[in-house]
């Protein structure tokens, strides 16, 4: 499934690998259902279905950036899943995805991961005569340093593909490891947003005027601008993500800024505001 949208001279187009229900409580330490059903009204029908269990999307997202193809993020790719084996071997059908939105892996420019989590690393690689190599060749992957070096040092989470999707890629010469501000191009820039992980990064678009934000993984639902507190089951340091989405929705409530989640349903992308009280995501159709 690709959804295509523009910022500005930006072309912004969604390639999506799954879309799978799981139940609040398999997503969220301490999620309350009345919350569910206080924000029905704007949660439904993207993001919540009629049995209470919330839609979770596993996509990437290209840009077309000054003559550069920028992907967002890579999915978790064709590989085995221990953590979560439902997830693993998934087969090609992102790759077909991506050529049915008119892209080859030789087409991509920039490979930029908003954090090293394996569903957002899966497609840096691909398994060829029992080698991990690099699926974009013609990429730079753009990792953060910190985010990197985290990893790197042996630390535990839900980075559990790191030896074979991501360390294959600096190997081959093909990554660069950056800070949480760089500026991939004049109109593409990263964000700090710590707190699901150390180094995690979300990406800002500027164009023509118009704005908008790839969270990453600093919220993964929408009912988290209105439960910013509730904890995500992969948070690293769930005080700090906490911090970070009441950050990002103070600065981005009634902006007029298109936010597009990393992990919403549906077209992926909206806005948020703030009015009598409530915090409303408003899908963009």
């Amino acid at each position: 499934m690709a959804l295509t949208t523009h910022i500005g001279n930006v072309k912004v187009m969604l390639v999506r690998e799954i879309l799978q229900p799981v139940s609040p409580e398999g997503m969220y330490v301490d999620s309350d259902m009345a919350v569910f059903e206080d924000n029905a009204d704007w949660l439904m029908p993207h993001f919540l279905d009629d049995s209470g269990d919330l839609a979770l999307s596993i996509h990437a997202l290209v840009l077309e950036s000054q003559g550069q193809t920028i992907m967002v993020d890579t999915c978790i790719g064709n590989r085995p899943i221990e953590m979560i084996p439902e997830m693993g071997h998934l087969g090609n059908g992102f790759l077909d995805e991506l050529a049915a939105a008119g892209y080859e892996p030789e087409d991509i420019d920039i490979v930029l991961c908003t954090h090293l989590h394996f569903d957002h690393v899966g497609w840096n690689t691909i398994l060829v005569d029992g080698e991990w190599v690099p699926t974009f060749p013609n990429a730079r992957y753009l990792f953060g340093r910190t985010e990197y070096e985290y990893w790197d040092s042996g630390a535990e989470g839900a980075a559990i593909t790191f030896g074979d999707a991501v360390r294959p890629v600096l190997e081959a010469g093909l990554a660069d490891l950056v800070d949480s501000d760089h500026a991939v191009t004049d109109e593409i820039h990263l964000e700090p947003s710590p707190g699901h992980t150390p180094g995690h990064v979300s990406v800002r678009i500027s164009s023509a005027g118009e704005e908008a934000v790839i969270t990453g993984d600093l919220v993964h639902h929408p009912v988290q601008f209105t439960a910013p507190e509730w904890v995500m089951t992969a948070d690293d340091d769930p005080p700090r993500a906490s911090a970070t989405r009441v950050e990002f929705r103070d600065r981005y409530a009634d902006s007029g800024i298109l936010i597009f989640g990393t992990h919403f349903a549906g077209p992926s992308c909206g806005h948020l505001s703030h009015t009598d009280g409530r915090w409303v995501f408003t899908a963009k159709l």
